[in-house]
């Protein structure tokens, strides 16, 4: 499908159109059927074995291409989500164009490179952000649409963010190999359930097998939560606000715990009790403060301690309470904090150090930055935030920190 994927304008309802559609659903698939392999020092090879040109030393995450028309540079990191050389449909055509990752350059969570995009190499495109059109070296951008963003790249340990040594390359294959624990578990549960369910309809027919399906199936729900639960203390303990360069176990660990949250929990339990009570014990059992009456209607905190949604937060679909960033290869950790009656609008996303005040409203597909302090009783949206507060509140954001 990839060798008649080509540049140029093709017609919204052609040939080309349909090839493209199904290779990316056939990928985001892949993301989900796969997800063991992404994130990992497997998923250059994944990648190249998919039609991209991908350089040496490259990060990759849970990126969403269209492999024949992506080009990822020596040393580039693609976070969670990246969409790179995506399409464009406009009055009835599909654009498409090759997309460069240039030598260094970062992609942040959910960034977007659009067809014909370069990012230019050293340089950074934030969280829910597009990439510019046209970027020079070493410049950073933020927002859709993009702006520049004033960023100095911080010095780290070369032997530990971009020229690991061969055993610290072992280390890490040895841990992420470990990725196929939660899938064994997970076979082993579906396994457990079929031959339960068989067992039962051999003594008592369809009637017996009816009637212990569903307490069977909440068996080995619990079985599949309490299992991550435990991987998640075993394996990391207590988040911390802290930094560890990309290189260092606690990373591979992290990384497999959230191996065991997306493969074993979330198909198991949690994807059925998004917006429920259910969905709140859980988190609570991994660390994260959940106070009373808090509709959570996402899994997606990725450092669970370092979350506290006090009494009647609404935190919405496909929300993200980014409580990392990992720019400069470094991960680095804060605290998202969602004060009483807070609500977090559908898609968006709460970077590190980030407060929403008590009664405070952030719209839909909205950024908070890395640090901001939204005012109590206040209503914000775009991304990055801005607004206007409600008569007789505070009219700007306290202690903003862009990264």
């Amino acid at each position: 499908l990839n060798r008649s994927i080509t540049p140029g304008l093709h017609r919204a309802d052609g040939g080309v159109t349909w090839r493209v559609w199904l290779v990316t659903r056939i990928l985001d698939g892949a993301r989900g059927s796969l997800f063991p392999l992404y994130a990992s020092l497997a998923t250059p090879h994944w990648l190249r074995l998919l039609g991209a040109q991908v350089g040496r030393g490259t990060e990759i995450s849970t990126v969403l291409p269209l492999p024949s028309l992506l080009r990822v540079d020596d040393g580039a990191f693609l976070a969670d989500d990246t969409l790179v050389a995506p399409f464009e449909l406009r009055a009835g055509w599909m654009r498409l164009g090759p997309v460069r990752i240039g030598t260094r350059a970062f992609v942040g969570n959910s960034g977007i490179v659009g067809p014909g995009h370069d990012v230019a190499d050293h340089g950074l495109v934030g969280v829910l952000s597009d990439a510019p059109a046209q970027g020079g070296p070493g410049m950073s951008w933020i927002g859709r649409p993009a702006m520049p963003l004033p960023r100095v790249a911080e010095a780290a340990d070369p032997g530990r963010t971009f020229a690991p040594p061969r055993r610290l390359v072992a280390a890490r294959a040895a841990v992420e190999l470990c990725r196929l624990l939660p899938v064994i578990v997970g076979t082993l549960l579906a396994e457990a359930v079929l031959l339960t369910q068989q067992a039962a309809l051999d003594v008592g027919g369809l009637p017996l097998v009816a009637l212990l399906s569903a307490p069977l199936l909440l068996a080995a729900s619990v079985v599949a939560c309490l299992t991550t639960t435990g991987a998640k203390w075993i394996l990391v303990g207590r988040f911390r606000p802290s930094e560890c360069p990309l290189w260092s176990p606690f990373v591979w660990r992290n990384e497999l715990f959230d191996t065991f949250v997306e493969v074993l929990a979330v198909p198991w339990a949690m994807g059925a009790h998004l917006g429920t009570p259910v969905l709140n014990w859980w988190l609570r059992s991994l660390g994260a403060r959940i106070g009373r009456g808090v509709w959570c209607e996402t899994y997606w905190l990725p450092e669970t301690d370092l979350i506290r949604l006090d009494d009647g937060v609404s935190v919405n679909r496909g929300c993200v309470l980014q409580t990392h960033l990992f720019h400069d290869r470094v991960m680095r950790m804060d605290t998202v904090h969602l004060a009483a009656g807070a609500s977090l609008g559908p898609h968006s996303i709460v970077l590190p150090g980030a407060a929403i005040g008590t009664g405070a409203s952030i719209a839909a597909s909205s950024l908070v930055m890395r640090g901001e302090t939204v005012p109590d009783g206040t209503r914000w949206a775009g991304n990055p935030i801005a607004g206007v507060p409600r008569a007789g509140t505070a009219s700007a954001l306290a202690g903003g920190e862009a990264a």
